[in-house]
């Protein structure tokens, strides 16, 4: 435990953070472009049609990834917050900051993609549901929680009230995963369970499922430490490690 510790304070200090982070970000990129080609080629030549909805089922492999890494995102994005509100920890609202944006983008591409796969399975693009309703709220929370970082001067104070936001909104993480239980909705529910194992979708399906989710998450991972090593820059620009960084 006193390792951990140590290795989270360690990895706390802004320096640290940003030198292990140039490090790291290859190791996470590379693979991520390696998994996404194989990922595609699996998805649109390999997999299967569906007996039902025929060539469309292909907008699966990027929908689904997409909407589950969202809801990642948010829920990264509040813990962040509630480490650097409880332990007031700077680097922590970075990374929440650097999340924030990569969240709402995700979400807004799992937006545009759902209605495009809902337009043939359902009749429309859009209906007012309990999945899609709260699943668009989670957009708005992201968007909310930017403005209102920005809204301040103060960038602490900023941190703080998106913060508080943040954790509040966490709420809507459960709305959205068991809305389709507990209402009558158009949207499916879920045809993979981690705790069920499989269930309603083919292997030929689910390795290109798997393969592009793993691609999309490194992808992620990689564009949030590269998001927070900017935020750590702008937020420390005056103190003196960074012009050392900068000079090398």
């Amino acid at each position: 435990m006193n390792a951990f510790m140590n290795w989270f304070y360690r990895m706390a200090s802004p320096p640290h953070f940003y030198r292990w982070s140039g490090t790291a970000i290859p190791w996470f990129l590379v693979p991520a472009t390696v998994l996404a080609v194989i990922g595609l080629y699996l998805a649109l030549v390999t997999s299967p049609t569906d007996y039902q909805m025929g060539d469309t089922v292909r907008i699966m492999y990027v929908h689904v990834p997409v909407a589950w890494l969202s809801l990642m995102c948010y829920t990264s994005m509040a813990v962040a917050s509630a480490i650097g509100l409880i332990w007031r920890i700077k680097l922590a609202h970075a990374v929440a900051a650097a999340i924030a944006p990569a969240g709402a983008s995700l979400t807004a591409l799992a937006l545009f993609t759902g209605s495009l796969w809902g337009k043939p399975t359902w009749g429309t693009y859009w209906v007012w549901d309990a999945r899609l309703t709260s699943y668009l709220m989670l957009l708005f929370l992201f968007a909310g929680f930017a403005l209102l970082r920005n809204a301040f001067s103060d960038v602490q104070r900023g941190d703080r009230a998106a913060a508080i936001l943040a954790i509040v909104g966490v709420v809507n993480i459960p709305i959205i995963h068991y809305s389709v239980n507990w209402w009558n909705t158009l949207h499916q529910p879920a045809s993979f369970s981690v705790t069920k194992g499989q269930a309603g979708i083919d292997s030929s399906m689910l390795w290109p499922l798997f393969t592009m989710l793993f691609a999309v998450t490194l992808y992620l991972v990689a564009l949030v430490l590269m998001r927070t090593r900017n935020e750590v820059l702008i937020r420390e620009r005056r103190k003196a490690w960074i012009k050392e960084v900068l000079v090398k």
